[in-house]
């Protein structure tokens, strides 16, 4: 009995050439993806947390515990850059190995064989864009939380071994003999508030204590002698206490650090700050021609209000700057892909890391420098965020078209 059509064409479906041919490439594709992107990323991690480990004078403990933080923030570098030699080492050696040829004398398009790493591009671009927004926030953070939990450690023992240390941000200077368990032996103390003369407190021993919470370090002095500015000026004090605040790890607000909705709502905060110092400015400005006092316009508190809206407009500039420039980095994956695989097809002679570095050393001298000055551009307000982070990918694509014409008309 002969079987009906309908039952043959899963069979049929199955043996498609083509599909397996697809699916073979895809496999391939993603086995290098994987063992490269590992590789990058581990190499890659070691130098991130050892950076941070010597930027914060980080210990071991520390070390490990900030390690699986580190790990994402590398992933929208190190995609790219693994996908493009990827796609080098895979069509290269097809091509190589003539399959690219043989493929064609079977009457199958090139287009079969690279759609699907313009599919795992895609497919990369929207994951790196959702690493960017959702994963590196809440790794930067845990960074920061680790550091700010270990900030008293890192204090003590730096007192332990270098016994010094100094906070630039609260202008505190602090040298002792010795510390036994959180006291510190005979401490001296030297402050300089800013535009101010240096104060010197010397004291038998000191508590040192913190409030995290607070984000602030509590030296509680016994036996103190303080030395003020002036003659014949100390004062001797049994006890006493004194607050500073712990250093900060980044003081300015990082886009890099923010989703893609706490970007937008800084910008609104930015523009109502800028809304607001204009207001103050006017006003200022009338009362001024009002009464005819113009001196005000000199005044502190007028020009506080120009500062403050230049601040405001600067920050605008540069988180929108950020926005723009993360949906660009993103979609560079596939940008990389597009021009990564009709390349690594044309040089089919080439071997794979000549591919590669071919492929690679005209987007390290040109796709990564129109990237810098763009955003440095964007971030000062000389080019429109909005189509200049995407110069770099304009000139990928490009060069993506022309060699993408040559496979096709070979």
């Amino acid at each position: 009995m002969r079987p009906s059509i309908c039952r043959l064409r899963p069979a049929c479906h199955r043996l498609d050439p083509m599909r397996l041919l697809e699916r073979y490439v895809l496999v391939e594709l993603l086995r290098v993806f994987g063992i490269l992107v590992t590789i990058a990323t581990s190499l890659l991690v070691f130098v991130g947390v050892f950076g941070q480990a010597k930027e914060h004078d980080l210990g071991y403990l520390q070390i490990f515990q900030i390690l699986p933080f580190v790990l994402p923030m590398l992933l929208p570098y190190t995609i790219p850059a693994t996908m493009l030699l990827s796609a080098c080492v895979v069509y290269g050696r097809m091509a190589g190995d003539n399959e690219i040829i043989a493929a064609r004398a079977a009457g199958i398009n090139v287009m079969v064989l690279m759609w699907p790493s313009f599919f795992l591009g895609g497919a990369l671009s929207v994951l790196s864009l959702l690493v960017s927004d959702q994963v590196i926030p809440w790794a930067s953070s845990n960074i920061e939380r680790v550091i700010t939990l270990a900030m008293e450690d890192i204090f003590i023992d730096r007192l332990r071994t270098q016994s010094q240390i100094n906070v630039r941000e609260s202008g505190l200077s602090i040298t002792v003999t010795g510390v036994r368990d959180r006291t510190l032996i005979e401490p001296v103390i030297r402050y300089t508030p800013r535009g101010g003369k240096t104060i010197t407190v010397q004291a038998s021993e000191a508590r040192l204590t913190f409030d995290l919470p607070k984000q602030v370090a509590l030296l509680e002095l016994r036996g103190a002698q303080s030395n003020l500015p002036g003659e014949h000026n100390s004062l001797y004090l049994e006890r006493d206490k004194y607050a500073f605040p712990l250093p900060k790890q980044s003081r300015a607000l990082r886009g890099s650090n923010l989703s893609i909705r706490n970007l937008q709502n800084e910008m609104k905060r930015a523009d109502e700050d800028r809304r607001k110092a204009q207001q103050a400015q006017a006003v200022e400005s009338a009362f001024a021609l009002a009464t005819g006092n113009f001196e005000r316009l000199n005044e502190v508190e007028f020009i506080q209000h120009h500062y403050r809206e230049a601040a405001a407009k600067d920050t605008k500039l540069r988180l929108n700057s950020d926005l723009h420039n993360r949906f660009a980095m993103a979609v560079s994956c596939l940008f990389f892909v597009l021009l990564g695989s009709p390349f690594a097809i044309v040089m089919a002679r080439k071997q794979i890391l000549t591919c590669f570095l071919f492929c690679f050393l005209p987007i390290l001298t040109v796709y990564y420098p129109i990237t810098m000055m763009t955003q440095n551009l964007s971030k000062i307000g000389t080019l429109d965020p909005s189509w200049a982070v995407w110069s770099a990918n304009g000139v990928m694509g490009l060069a993506a078209t022309y060699f993408m014409r040559r496979v096709m008309h070979t």
